[in-house]
This record gives C-alpha cells, structure tokens and sequence, in this order.
C-alpha cells in the first residue's frame, strides 16, 4: 500500500514543476526563487524570492503557482515574498548552469566575463547592460559572432 502525500509536499511537487516566465526551460524550483511550502492555519502557503527586487516577473510566478495549486484542488492559498536571505545566482546547481547554457544563456560567472554559450569562446564584448530581461545583459562573441544574453550575478 502507497503511503498518502501530506499535502505541503503535493503543494511543493505542483509548484516545483512551474517554469519561470522569463526562462522557460528552467523552473522556479531550480532557480531558487520556491523556497518553501507549508500548511499554516489551514492556508497553503508558498514562499518564494524574487531574483531582484522589482522583478517583472513576481506577480507572474504568483499567479502561476496559485492557478496551479487551485487547479489540483487547493482553495485557501497564499503566496508570500521573502527577501531575507537575498537570491543569489551563488546557490544555482551545475546543472541549473548547464540548462541555462544549453539555451543560449551564458551562465554567472562572478567576477569573470561570460564565455560565449554557443561556441565557448572567452573573446567577447558587452553590448547592452540589459537583455531580454533586466536580469540579464546582451552579449557578442567575437569568434562566431553571435549575439547572446548573459544572466548577471546577483
């Protein structure tokens, strides 16, 4: 016999899997913005942190982990902010760098230049301090010419 699911974990396995709206191919679990689920007065309620604050981004997520907790039969939530600890491009996985790449996304790199996602090249050149979102910067590769984004260390 399965033992039941205490509904925190269903709620975190939910809100997990949610991509981020701005990185698609990575989820808010892996990008450290979820940072906990948990039962309190009857209310789910999720925390998570933004990337930075005055993320566009935010109500987004929001919405999207309370459409999905309702959809799987949820009623009373709640979705708070934390800004204590600050998110940190520090605690992203190998793998979570990895995805990002694969994308096209030059990873963090703190105190280093971003290395060209597509070719691997150190040649590059800043082009904008911001890309397609605030949180990241446009980039050029001088050896095969592609333009790309580079996520910021925050």
């Amino acid at each position: 016999m399965v033992a039941p699911v205490a509904p925190q974990d269903a709620a975190w396995a939910i809100a997990s899997a949610l991509p981020d709206p701005e990185i698609p191919a990575l989820t808010i679990a892996e990008l450290g913005i979820l940072r906990g689920v948990e039962m309190i007065n009857g209310v789910m309620t999720v925390t998570i942190t933004p990337t930075y604050s005055g993320c566009p981004a935010t109500e987004m997520i929001k919405a999207d982990i309370e459409t999905a907790l309702r959809d799987a039969g949820f009623s009373a939530i709640a979705v708070r902010l934390t800004h204590s600890p600050a998110w940190t491009t520090d605690t992203l996985s190998a793998a979570t760098l990895e995805k990002l790449r694969a994308e096209g996304i030059a990873p963090p790199r703190r105190g280093q230049p971003p290395h060209c996602p597509q070719c691997g090249s150190a040649q590059v050149e800043q082009i904008a301090h911001f890309g397609s979102t605030p949180c990241k910067s446009l980039w050029r590769c001088m050896a095969c010419r592609e333009p790309f984004d580079h996520f910021k260390c925050h």
